[in-house]
């Protein structure tokens, strides 16, 4: 097997709990192959028509409260003083495979939901991760309720 040294698990800040199964092991596969771990959540970017009307403070709330977020989920999995919390501004698969590239990162764990039709159309973040990432991916899904 590969020496795995950075792992990277994206985040969505608006349902932090999709992650959870991903980050259990990320994390074990992390701490196994004394690996960092790093959290990246990645906000869209608003329109300027959109930007010029909200207040200016805006965009720096946005990005604390997702460090916030990243923070807790973090926290929650024990892992709170280890993991490196990262925020980034674009399109989320976009920026994804842009920073594992700029961290070297060797393995993403990333959450992924049953695809739907949609998706078979427009690809989903995580199949455009799989489909474009120069590194080994683990796709979780989420469990059947």
């Amino acid at each position: 097997m590969p020496e795995i040294k950075t792992v990277l698990v994206p985040v969505d800040v608006a349902k932090p709990e999709a992650a959870d199964r991903a980050l259990v092991l990320a994390r074990e596969t992390a701490e196994k192959h004394g690996a960092r771990l790093v959290l990246l959540s990645v906000l869209e970017e608003v329109p300027g028509y959109v930007a010029s009307q909200l207040p200016r403070a805006f965009h720096e709330n946005a990005v604390a409260e997702a460090a916030a977020t990243l923070g807790e989920v973090a926290a929650r999995h024990g892992v709170g003083q280890s993991a490196e919390i990262v925020v980034r501004d674009g399109h989320p698969s976009t920026r994804i495979l842009e920073y594992a590239n700029e961290i070297g990162a060797d393995m993403i764990v990333i959450a992924s939901h049953d695809p739907g039709v949609a998706d078979y159309f427009l690809g989903s973040v995580a199949a455009r991760v799989v489909r474009h990432a120069h590194c080994s991916v683990l796709v979780v899904r989420e469990a059947h309720r």
